[in-house]
């Protein structure tokens, strides 16, 4: 009975963590390319009464007795798979279509994140960042050859354009290079977005923001590459990837862990009354 009683508080623990996942799964329902999260659950150990042995000639085999402790959590795995892309006009709102994340740096400590929330901006110094302020990462020249942070401005302009032109305007295609046009009608390419692909997305780690850091024990590969090659994704600009998680999904489940919480409470009030029944036979 005492056995029961761990069983029945393993699964209430269990599933409170369950619980805990689903309410942040559909509190995030709205939230720019945020990957949806689920359980799996493991039996723990069990206590063997007899241990298995083998037959003989003259003998059958004999089959173990064991009985089970209860459930443990072996992992809470993010799905990667791909939300849905919604148009939103602005130049700046960056999605991928496909495999793939951005990276973005921390100008102040050189830390660098992977995301897919594309919700960038372009701030005071033209460069490309987050809304957190992380600088995207890419080629950073018009040559397309030095990697770094992507500022969008004059510099890189064809000897043709006209001595103070400025920027007039700018656009992404979809293997993410930035098209900018100058004051005088000039345009050239500025720099370039690059993706990152991992061979181990779940051993991300999430960082809060939509950033994701544990690049390396992830496998990222020697650097991110041009979007649209190496199975990488494409880059649509003017639209977010949406979340991916799916409410219908998450409220069945939501409606089974409940279940199992209850179920568990009870075999816990039931070893409480056969516990007292024991104690009671005294009487």
């Amino acid at each position: 009975m005492l056995r029961s009683l761990n069983s029945g508080v393993s699964g209430i623990q269990q599933f409170q963590g369950q619980m805990d996942v689903i309410g942040n799964n559909i509190s995030n329902v709205n939230t720019t390319a945020y990957k949806s999260s689920r359980v799996e659950f493991a039996d723990a150990f069990s206590q063997t009464l007899r241990t298995s042995a083998a037959g003989s000639g003259s003998t059958s085999a004999t089959t173990s007795l064991q009985v089970g402790t209860g459930v443990m959590t072996t992992a809470i795995e993010n799905s990667f798979n791909q939300g849905s892309i919604t148009r939103t006009g602005l130049p700046t709102d960056l999605a991928v279509s496909g495999q793939g994340f951005f990276t973005v740096r921390d100008a102040v400590n050189g830390a660098t994140y992977a995301t897919r929330a594309g919700d960038f901006r372009i701030d005071s110094n033209g460069y490309i960042v987050t809304n957190a302020g992380l600088r995207v990462q890419g080629f950073s020249d018009s040559a397309l050859s030095a990697r770094g942070d992507i500022q969008i401005n004059a510099t890189g302009a064809p000897s043709t354009a006209a001595p103070g032109a400025t920027v007039a305007s700018y656009s992404f295609d979809q293997q993410g290079r930035v098209n900018v046009r100058l004051s005088d009608g000039t345009e050239f390419i500025r720099g370039q977005i690059l993706l990152q692909n991992f061979t181990d997305p779940q051993a991300l780690v999430k960082e809060g923001n939509n950033l994701y850091s544990g690049l390396a024990a992830a496998g990222a590969l020697a650097n991110p590459d041009v979007p649209g090659t190496l199975g990488l994704g494409r880059v649509e600009a003017g639209a977010l990837e949406l979340s991916n998680v799916d409410l219908a999904n998450e409220f069945a489940t939501l409606i089974t862990t409940q279940r199992a919480f209850q179920a568990c409470s009870r075999i816990i009030t039931t070893s409480d009354e056969m516990l007292q029944e024991l104690v009671n036979l005294k009487r």
